[in-house]
Protein backbone atom coordinates (compact mmCIF):
# COMPACT_ATOMS: atom_id res chain seq x y z
CA UNK A 1 0.00 0.00 0.00
CA UNK A 2 2.78 2.53 1.11
CA UNK A 3 4.19 1.91 -2.44
CA UNK A 4 1.01 2.63 -4.28
CA UNK A 5 0.82 5.78 -2.32
CA UNK A 6 3.95 6.89 -3.18
CA UNK A 7 3.57 6.39 -7.09
CA UNK A 8 0.39 8.21 -6.79
CA UNK A 9 1.94 10.98 -4.98
CA UNK A 10 4.78 11.20 -7.91
CA UNK A 11 3.09 10.65 -10.87
CA UNK A 12 -0.18 12.68 -10.48
CA UNK A 13 -2.90 14.94 -8.29
CA UNK A 14 -5.57 13.78 -6.58
CA UNK A 15 -9.01 16.02 -5.52
CA UNK A 16 -9.30 16.71 -1.76
CA UNK A 17 -11.16 13.75 -1.12
CA UNK A 18 -9.93 10.86 -3.00
CA UNK A 19 -6.22 12.24 -1.66
CA UNK A 20 -7.67 11.74 1.57
CA UNK A 21 -8.97 8.11 0.99
CA UNK A 22 -6.05 7.49 -0.02
CA UNK A 23 -3.94 9.17 2.83
CA UNK A 24 -6.09 7.77 5.16
CA UNK A 25 -5.55 3.71 3.59
CA UNK A 26 -2.47 4.46 3.95
CA UNK A 27 -1.76 5.47 7.44
CA UNK A 28 -4.17 2.21 8.29
CA UNK A 29 -1.88 -0.07 7.09
CA UNK A 30 0.55 1.00 10.19
CA UNK A 31 -2.47 2.22 12.78
CA UNK A 32 -4.81 -0.10 13.43
CA UNK A 33 -7.21 2.23 15.86
CA UNK A 34 -8.08 3.97 12.67
CA UNK A 35 -11.39 3.02 11.72
CA UNK A 36 -13.69 4.73 8.27
CA UNK A 37 -17.25 5.68 8.70
CA UNK A 38 -19.12 7.37 5.53
CA UNK A 39 -22.81 8.41 5.03
CA UNK A 40 -23.38 6.39 1.50
CA UNK A 41 -20.82 8.22 -0.36
CA UNK A 42 -17.87 5.09 -1.03
CA UNK A 43 -19.17 3.53 -3.92
CA UNK A 44 -16.93 0.61 -5.08
CA UNK A 45 -14.04 1.66 -5.36
CA UNK A 46 -13.59 3.01 -1.84
CA UNK A 47 -9.74 2.15 -1.33
CA UNK A 48 -9.83 1.79 2.31
CA UNK A 49 -12.86 -0.70 2.23
CA UNK A 50 -11.08 -2.74 0.20
CA UNK A 51 -8.14 -2.73 2.42
CA UNK A 52 -9.53 -3.07 5.64
CA UNK A 53 -13.30 -4.13 5.29
CA UNK A 54 -13.65 -4.91 9.17
CA UNK A 55 -12.69 -1.39 10.08
CA UNK A 56 -14.77 0.38 7.73
CA UNK A 57 -18.60 1.07 8.23
CA UNK A 58 -21.27 2.62 5.62
CA UNK A 59 -24.26 4.37 7.91
CA UNK A 60 -26.14 5.79 5.02
CA UNK A 61 -28.08 8.88 4.93
CA UNK A 62 -27.61 9.18 8.89
CA UNK A 63 -25.10 11.74 9.95
CA UNK A 64 -25.75 12.27 13.42
CA UNK A 65 -25.99 8.28 13.88
CA UNK A 66 -22.14 8.52 12.50
CA UNK A 67 -20.66 11.21 14.56
CA UNK A 68 -22.76 9.37 17.52
CA UNK A 69 -21.08 6.43 16.70
CA UNK A 70 -17.91 7.55 15.80
CA UNK A 71 -17.99 9.16 19.53
CA UNK A 72 -18.32 6.20 20.90
CA UNK A 73 -15.34 4.69 18.92
CA UNK A 74 -12.76 7.28 20.08
CA UNK A 75 -13.57 6.80 23.91
CA UNK A 76 -12.99 3.13 22.88
CA UNK A 77 -9.20 4.24 21.98
CA UNK A 78 -10.13 4.18 18.07
CA UNK A 79 -9.19 7.11 15.79
CA UNK A 80 -12.87 7.40 13.45
CA UNK A 81 -12.76 9.64 10.54
CA UNK A 82 -15.98 10.19 9.05
CA UNK A 83 -16.78 11.43 5.49
CA UNK A 84 -20.15 13.19 4.26
CA UNK A 85 -21.30 16.00 2.23
CA UNK A 86 -20.74 19.40 3.82
CA UNK A 87 -24.17 20.76 4.58
CA UNK A 88 -24.78 17.73 6.20
CA UNK A 89 -21.92 17.06 7.82
CA UNK A 90 -22.00 21.00 9.20
CA UNK A 91 -25.74 21.14 9.29
CA UNK A 92 -27.74 18.05 9.45
CA UNK A 93 -25.08 16.68 12.27
CA UNK A 94 -24.52 20.35 14.05
CA UNK A 95 -26.17 19.09 17.38
CA UNK A 96 -23.87 15.47 17.56
CA UNK A 97 -20.71 17.60 16.78
CA UNK A 98 -21.18 20.33 18.87
CA UNK A 99 -21.66 17.56 22.21
CA UNK A 100 -19.15 14.95 20.60
CA UNK A 101 -16.53 16.94 19.25
CA UNK A 102 -16.84 20.09 20.55
CA UNK A 103 -17.60 19.63 24.68
CA UNK A 104 -16.57 16.26 25.27
CA UNK A 105 -13.71 17.08 23.24
CA UNK A 106 -13.84 13.18 21.06
CA UNK A 107 -10.60 12.94 18.50
CA UNK A 108 -13.30 12.29 15.36
CA UNK A 109 -12.11 13.76 12.56
CA UNK A 110 -15.15 14.77 9.68
CA UNK A 111 -13.99 15.23 6.22
CA UNK A 112 -16.34 17.16 4.30
CA UNK A 113 -16.83 16.88 0.41
CA UNK A 114 -18.82 19.60 -1.93
CA UNK A 115 -17.88 22.05 0.04
CA UNK A 116 -19.25 25.74 -1.03
CA UNK A 117 -21.17 25.39 -3.70
CA UNK A 118 -19.08 22.85 -5.80
CA UNK A 119 -22.02 20.75 -6.13
CA UNK A 120 -23.15 22.99 -8.72
CA UNK A 121 -26.34 21.58 -10.38
CA UNK A 122 -27.08 19.46 -7.00
CA UNK A 123 -28.62 22.57 -6.16
CA UNK A 124 -29.02 24.69 -2.96
CA UNK A 125 -29.69 21.58 -0.43
CA UNK A 126 -25.92 19.79 -1.48
CA UNK A 127 -24.70 23.51 -1.43
CA UNK A 128 -22.54 24.65 2.12
CA UNK A 129 -21.75 28.33 2.69
CA UNK A 130 -21.96 28.25 6.08
CA UNK A 131 -19.98 25.31 8.00
CA UNK A 132 -16.82 27.51 8.69
CA UNK A 133 -19.10 29.98 10.74
CA UNK A 134 -20.79 27.00 12.42
CA UNK A 135 -17.31 24.73 12.97
CA UNK A 136 -15.60 27.64 14.45
CA UNK A 137 -17.62 28.90 16.84
CA UNK A 138 -16.95 25.51 18.78
CA UNK A 139 -13.96 25.63 20.82
CA UNK A 140 -11.51 22.83 20.57
CA UNK A 141 -12.11 21.86 17.12
CA UNK A 142 -9.27 22.41 14.09
CA UNK A 143 -11.38 23.98 10.73
CA UNK A 144 -8.86 22.81 7.71
CA UNK A 145 -9.36 24.44 4.09
CA UNK A 146 -6.59 22.32 2.47
CA UNK A 147 -5.47 23.76 -1.27
CA UNK A 148 -4.25 20.46 -3.04
CA UNK A 149 -2.88 17.05 -2.74
CA UNK A 150 -0.09 17.34 -0.65
CA UNK A 151 -1.94 20.23 1.87
CA UNK A 152 -4.61 17.36 2.28
CA UNK A 153 -2.21 14.75 2.80
CA UNK A 154 -0.58 16.55 5.76
CA UNK A 155 -3.87 17.72 7.60
CA UNK A 156 -5.19 13.92 7.69
CA UNK A 157 -1.33 12.78 8.84
CA UNK A 158 -2.35 15.81 11.53
CA UNK A 159 -5.56 14.82 12.53
CA UNK A 160 -4.47 10.87 12.89
CA UNK A 161 -1.45 12.01 14.95
CA UNK A 162 -2.96 14.05 17.40
CA UNK A 163 -6.27 12.50 17.73
CA UNK A 164 -7.50 15.80 18.29
CA UNK A 165 -11.33 16.93 16.44
CA UNK A 166 -10.88 17.91 13.18
CA UNK A 167 -13.29 19.71 10.49
CA UNK A 168 -11.66 19.46 6.83
CA UNK A 169 -13.60 20.94 4.11
CA UNK A 170 -12.48 20.40 0.37
CA UNK A 171 -14.46 20.76 -2.92
CA UNK A 172 -15.84 17.69 -5.55
CA UNK A 173 -13.38 16.88 -7.51
CA UNK A 174 -11.08 19.76 -7.97
CA UNK A 175 -7.56 18.86 -8.20
CA UNK A 176 -5.08 22.09 -7.75
CA UNK A 177 -1.56 22.08 -8.38
CA UNK A 178 0.06 21.71 -4.83
CA UNK A 179 1.71 24.84 -3.19
CA UNK A 180 5.44 24.83 -2.04
CA UNK A 181 6.06 24.48 1.35
CA UNK A 182 8.68 22.83 3.63
CA UNK A 183 8.20 20.24 6.47
CA UNK A 184 4.97 17.96 7.12
CA UNK A 185 2.76 19.69 9.44
CA UNK A 186 0.53 22.23 7.27
CA UNK A 187 2.15 25.38 7.45
CA UNK A 188 0.11 28.37 9.76
CA UNK A 189 0.87 30.46 6.33
CA UNK A 190 1.99 29.80 3.04
CA UNK A 191 3.65 32.61 1.36
CA UNK A 192 3.08 33.14 -2.29
CA UNK A 193 5.33 37.00 -2.23
CA UNK A 194 8.56 35.99 -4.58
CA UNK A 195 8.37 39.14 -6.44
CA UNK A 196 5.80 40.93 -3.82
CA UNK A 197 6.59 44.51 -3.18
CA UNK A 198 6.38 46.43 -0.05
CA UNK A 199 3.49 48.28 0.78
CA UNK A 200 1.21 46.46 -1.43
CA UNK A 201 -2.12 45.31 -0.16
CA UNK A 202 -1.79 41.55 0.76
CA UNK A 203 -4.12 38.54 -0.86
CA UNK A 204 -5.00 36.39 1.79
CA UNK A 205 -6.49 32.72 0.71
CA UNK A 206 -8.34 29.75 2.29
CA UNK A 207 -9.62 27.15 0.23
CA UNK A 208 -9.73 25.78 -3.22
CA UNK A 209 -11.80 28.65 -4.69
CA UNK A 210 -9.94 31.58 -2.94
CA UNK A 211 -6.93 30.39 -3.82
CA UNK A 212 -7.18 29.60 -6.72
CA UNK A 213 -8.43 33.04 -7.68
CA UNK A 214 -5.76 34.79 -5.84
CA UNK A 215 -2.76 32.63 -7.75
CA UNK A 216 -4.81 33.60 -11.29
CA UNK A 217 -4.44 37.76 -9.92
CA UNK A 218 -0.67 37.28 -8.98
CA UNK A 219 0.16 35.60 -12.65
CA UNK A 220 -1.12 39.16 -13.61
CA UNK A 221 0.40 40.97 -10.82
CA UNK A 222 3.35 38.91 -9.34
CA UNK A 223 3.95 42.05 -6.96
CA UNK A 224 1.12 41.70 -5.18
CA UNK A 225 1.96 39.33 -1.96
CA UNK A 226 -0.41 36.25 -1.01
CA UNK A 227 -0.79 34.76 2.51
CA UNK A 228 -2.94 31.16 1.60
CA UNK A 229 -4.20 29.92 5.31
CA UNK A 230 -5.53 26.56 5.82
CA UNK A 231 -5.96 25.98 9.45
CA UNK A 232 -8.98 28.39 10.04
CA UNK A 233 -10.47 28.08 13.22
CA UNK A 234 -10.42 30.74 15.89
CA UNK A 235 -7.41 29.49 17.15
CA UNK A 236 -5.01 29.60 14.11
CA UNK A 237 -6.07 32.54 12.81
CA UNK A 238 -5.29 34.30 15.50
CA UNK A 239 -1.96 33.29 15.37
CA UNK A 240 -1.68 33.89 11.72
CA UNK A 241 -3.05 37.58 12.32
CA UNK A 242 0.04 38.19 14.22
CA UNK A 243 2.17 37.48 11.46
CA UNK A 244 0.11 39.70 9.18
CA UNK A 245 0.19 42.49 10.91
CA UNK A 246 3.98 42.10 11.59
CA UNK A 247 3.93 42.41 7.50
CA UNK A 248 0.96 44.31 6.06
CA UNK A 249 -1.50 46.62 6.81
CA UNK A 250 -4.53 45.79 4.64
CA UNK A 251 -5.99 42.76 3.03
CA UNK A 252 -8.38 41.23 0.23
CA UNK A 253 -9.43 38.12 2.06
CA UNK A 254 -10.98 35.44 -0.88
CA UNK A 255 -13.02 32.82 0.39
CA UNK A 256 -16.11 30.67 -0.54
CA UNK A 257 -18.18 31.37 2.19
CA UNK A 258 -20.65 33.92 3.30
CA UNK A 259 -19.11 36.74 4.57
CA UNK A 260 -20.70 36.14 8.35
CA UNK A 261 -18.97 33.97 9.78
CA UNK A 262 -15.46 33.27 7.40
CA UNK A 263 -12.25 34.04 7.64
CA UNK A 264 -12.64 37.71 7.15
CA UNK A 265 -14.93 38.56 9.70
CA UNK A 266 -12.81 36.60 12.12
CA UNK A 267 -9.61 38.16 11.30
CA UNK A 268 -11.29 41.92 10.66
CA UNK A 269 -11.84 41.49 14.56
CA UNK A 270 -8.15 40.07 14.98
CA UNK A 271 -6.92 42.79 13.34
CA UNK A 272 -8.05 46.07 14.36
CA UNK A 273 -6.66 49.37 12.95
CA UNK A 274 -6.09 46.80 9.49
CA UNK A 275 -7.86 47.33 6.96
CA UNK A 276 -9.90 44.10 5.83
CA UNK A 277 -11.72 43.76 2.73
CA UNK A 278 -13.96 40.26 2.13
CA UNK A 279 -14.20 38.73 -1.87
CA UNK A 280 -16.91 35.80 -0.80
CA UNK A 281 -19.89 34.57 -2.09
CA UNK A 282 -22.28 36.72 -0.60
CA UNK A 283 -25.65 36.41 0.87
CA UNK A 284 -27.88 35.13 -2.23
CA UNK A 285 -28.98 32.14 -2.63
CA UNK A 286 -28.07 30.54 -6.28
CA UNK A 287 -31.22 30.58 -8.39
CA UNK A 288 -30.13 28.25 -10.97
CA UNK A 289 -27.99 25.45 -11.44
CA UNK A 290 -25.31 25.26 -13.56
CA UNK A 291 -21.41 23.81 -13.23
CA UNK A 292 -19.24 25.02 -9.94
CA UNK A 293 -17.72 27.65 -12.06
CA UNK A 294 -21.15 28.75 -13.13
CA UNK A 295 -22.35 29.01 -10.12
CA UNK A 296 -19.71 30.97 -8.64
CA UNK A 297 -20.34 33.64 -11.20
CA UNK A 298 -24.15 33.93 -10.60
CA UNK A 299 -22.81 34.56 -6.61
CA UNK A 300 -20.70 37.08 -8.25
CA UNK A 301 -17.23 35.01 -6.74
CA UNK A 302 -14.93 35.28 -9.34
CA UNK A 303 -11.42 36.83 -10.45
CA UNK A 304 -12.86 40.01 -11.44
CA UNK A 305 -14.42 40.18 -7.97
CA UNK A 306 -11.12 40.25 -6.85
CA UNK A 307 -9.51 43.02 -8.85
CA UNK A 308 -12.80 45.04 -8.03
CA UNK A 309 -12.02 44.61 -4.49
CA UNK A 310 -8.08 45.58 -5.00
CA UNK A 311 -9.22 48.19 -7.04
CA UNK A 312 -10.96 49.97 -3.97
CA UNK A 313 -7.58 50.02 -2.39
CA UNK A 314 -6.01 51.78 -6.11
CA UNK A 315 -4.37 48.70 -7.69
CA UNK A 316 -5.17 48.85 -11.22
CA UNK A 317 -7.43 46.20 -12.82
CA UNK A 318 -6.68 44.34 -16.28
CA UNK A 319 -8.71 45.46 -19.12
CA UNK A 320 -10.25 41.42 -19.40
CA UNK A 321 -10.36 39.10 -16.75
CA UNK A 322 -12.63 36.16 -16.02
CA UNK A 323 -15.92 36.70 -14.49
CA UNK A 324 -15.91 40.53 -15.41
CA UNK A 325 -19.84 40.14 -17.38
CA UNK A 326 -21.35 39.20 -14.10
Amino acid sequence: MRERSERIDEQSTLSGRAAYRDELTRLAAEDDRIVCLEADLGGRGQPFQKAFPDRFFNVGIAEATMIDMAAGLAAAGYKPFVSTFAPFAALRAAESIKLAMGYHGAGITVVAPYAGVSGGWFGTTHHCLEDVAVLSSMPGITVAAPYGEREMRAVIRRAARTGTPHYVRTGRNAAPESLPWAGDEPPLITWDDAGALPGRVCLVSAGEVGTGLCRAVRRTRPELPHAHLCLIDRHHLGLAAEELARRYDEFVVVEEHRPAGGVASALALLLPGRVVRSVDAGERWPGHGGSHEEVLDELGLNEAAVWRALAARGEPEPLAVAGNES
